[in-house]
């Protein structure tokens, strides 16, 4: 008898965007598995903070349900899980470390970890902080999908004992982040959640821009920022900003900033999805500096790279009409080509169809042995 899913996942949430970038990840990958006909239950964690703010109640790409608690989940999910291909079980999961205990015990086919926050993660453990996974279960999972690609698939493999660790990047859903063709209304924008660590650069490629620069207009989107920032009068404020809503914002900006968390700086190759989402819709993107992001995009044509206050300033001031849309144009080319949902989906199925024990060193191995006989 065919199983009822493909795939079951257990993530952070599929249903709201409020306060994290897990969902909109969540959803172009799932959508981009749904294209390639693949069947897939989303269990979410019923918690009052995203059911009090759901902006995807109903997809039409998976079934998504809830739980309350983990007896909950067995009772309702048990055979679902023994019968799927796969179990992925993301980051930052309530309880995660209880129910990659309760899930492996089911043995299902193949048990899968999706690390939405490797560099978090990683960071957290040098602390003895197992909030969602604790290190001893690091083996346990048959492919542990990261964030984070580069040095650090290898080190998980070695060091942490990963039978396989795979790159899978978040990605964007092409069909719903267009450029909408909108007038312009902000010179430079950013998207994001307040983060400590990242709020220092903020004042530094926006805020203090934007006081250099009183006659061009900028924005802030996200929730959770204090009451105590100093935001010059031309700098808009939205408190959240729903995922429907990301064309137009993005489309109405003549350039975005990317700011990048402390930890993803520090381990690299860890693009943030608003990249690709921005990208998508064909808006020139302003960067820090982190190693790995020239892997993504090619630095002057693609983004521009800056790393103070001065070289934003100069981006706004001096870039001509031609050369943001020529930037745009090509940012969104090599988004399309390698970062659509349906692209990740192919790299999931991709990575789920090799040997477990084949790891991405030996894999390279193979590769080059086949180059030279």
């Amino acid at each position: 008898m065919k199983a009822a899913y493909d795939f079951v996942f257990l993530g952070l949430s599929l249903s709201s965007s409020w306060g994290n970038g897990h969902a909109t990840t969540f959803r172009s990958l799932i959508r981009g598995l749904a294209a390639r006909g693949q069947r897939v239950l989303f269990l979410e964690r019923d918690v009052p903070w995203y059911a009090e703010a759901r902006d995807l109640e109903n997809p039409d790409f998976c079934t998504l349900d809830y739980y309350s608690d983990i007896e909950d989940l067995l009772a309702r999910h048990r055979d679902a899980i023994t019968a799927a291909k796969a179990v992925i079980v993301g980051s930052y999961v309530p309880a995660g470390v209880a129910v990659l205990d309760v899930l492996h015990a089911l043995k299902p086919k193949r048990l899968c970890f999706y690390d939405i926050d490797t560099p978090v993660t990683l960071s957290k453990l040098d602390r003895g902080d197992e909030e969602y996974i604790a290190k001893r279960q690091f083996p346990m999972v048959d492919i542990y999908f990261s964030f984070a690609g580069g040095p650090v698939l290898s080190w998980l493999e070695k060091a942490l004992g990963v039978k396989q660790a795979v790159a899978l990047y978040c990605s964007v859903d092409a069909e719903r982040y267009q450029p909408t063709g909108e007038p312009i209304s902000w010179d430079l924008g950013y998207l994001g959640t307040y983060s400590r660590d990242r709020q220092p650069v903020l004042e530094r490629l926006l805020i203090e821009p934007a006081r250099r620069l009183p006659d061009k207009r900028f924005i802030v989107a996200g929730p959770q920022y204090p009451g105590d920032i100093d935001w010059p009068d031309n700098v808009d404020r939205i408190d959240h900003l729903p995922p429907a809503d990301h064309p137009s914002f993005y489309s109405r900006q003549r350039f975005t900033l990317n700011v990048t968390r402390a930890d993803m700086v520090a381990l690299g190759w860890s693009p943030s999805v608003r990249l690709f989402e921005a990208a998508a819709c064909e808006t020139p993107i302003i960067s820090d500096n982190w190693q790995g992001l020239t892997d993504f995009f090619s630095d002057g044509d693609e983004i521009r790279i800056a790393t103070d206050s001065d070289e934003v300033v100069r981006i706004l001031t001096e870039t001509s009409e031609a050369d943001r849309m020529a930037q745009a144009k090509a940012a969104a080319r090599r988004v399309a080509e390698r970062h659509t949902g349906l692209a990740r989906a192919d790299e999931f199925l991709a990575a789920l169809e090799r040997e477990p024990a084949l790891t991405a060193k030996m894999l390279s191995a193979a590769v080059q042995h086949r180059q030279h006989a």
